[in-house]
């Protein structure tokens, strides 16, 4: 993997903040979302946004910055016309989910929800999944 600069990481880092506010989501589940450690204060959270830190490298905080930032193109392509449908989207109950909202998935779910959110918009992504996982288990050594 590539690595990124000081700069690039930043910059990252504020489009997936200006995203995060498009849906509406709250300070302390932007937090949840991204990552963070438990009890990662919802003004914390403000450093990134004001641009004065990019995201820590650390845990599963930039797959799931990959996550966001393709849930947010799927939607933009799914709502062309109207970029605030993304977030009204995100928002509602979904039978797909349980009857939870797909932000409620993703933040109850974690990385395996964020995934889920990001295949069922993107079926191109679901495609490429699904490939990886039949390779893989075809690899797999058998017992």
């Amino acid at each position: 993997m590539q690595t990124l600069s000081d700069q690039d990481r930043l910059e990252i880092t504020r489009i997936i903040m200006n995203i995060l506010d498009q849906w509406r989501v709250p300070l302390a589940a932007q937090a949840v979302l991204l990552g963070m450690p438990a009890g990662t204060k919802p003004r914390a959270m403000k450093r990134y946004h004001e641009g004065q830190a990019a995201l820590p490298d650390q845990g599963d905080t930039w797959q799931r910055v990959r996550q966001i930032a393709g849930i947010a193109e799927a939607l933009r392509t799914t709502y062309p016309r109207n970029p605030a449908m993304g977030g009204v989207w995100l928002n509602r109950r979904n039978h797909r989910f349980d009857g939870r909202s797909p932000l409620q998935s993703m933040l109850e779910d974690g990385l395996n929800g964020m995934l889920a959110v990001h295949m069922h918009l993107d079926c191109s992504y679901d495609w490429f999944m699904d490939e990886r996982q039949a390779v893989a288990s075809t690899a797999a050594p058998k017992a």
